[in-house]
């Protein structure tokens, strides 16, 4: 009798443990592992300290699979100016961060061939923006 009584709770205990274990490996139905950092500012040390170092860690320690960071408004400048940032950007891209840069604002500062020539696709970005914000992408903005 209290060889079963010990067994059921011994297997009770296994099965809760067990289901407590697989349902921290589950990912949530509704997340996704697109991650879209649109990045504003012209401050270097937000782009330094902050937006590029979160996007670049966020690929290369996986916690996204896919990540692109989007070149939006002043940030466009400060990437054409900048070659600190200009070679960090150029490694997240080697490492497999998309970089995509907003025409609009890009030819408001006078930068489309800058960010041309560094390997960036420089596009019309409110339509993709939008459509990464109807979708279950994580958008984030600096």
């Amino acid at each position: 009798m209290k060889t079963n009584i010990l067994l059921t709770i011994f297997t009770a205990i296994l099965f809760i443990g067990t289901t407590k274990v697989m349902a921290q490996q589950e990912k949530p139905a509704n997340t996704t592992d697109k991650l879209v950092i649109v990045w504003t500012s012209d401050d270097p040390y937000v782009a330094e300290r902050v937006a590029l170092m979160y996007t670049h860690a966020a690929k290369t320690a996986g916690w996204f699979s896919e990540v692109t960071l989007i070149i939006w408004g002043p940030s466009a400048k400060l990437t054409a100016e900048n070659l600190k940032i200009q070679k960090k950007l150029k490694a997240m891209q080697k490492d497999g961060v998309e970089i995509q840069a907003c025409i609009a604002c890009a030819g408001a500062y006078d930068v489309v061939e800058d960010l041309k020539n560094l390997d960036f696709e420089v596009k019309g970005m409110g339509k993709p923006l939008t459509d990464y914000l109807k979708s279950d992408a994580k958008v984030l903005t600096f």
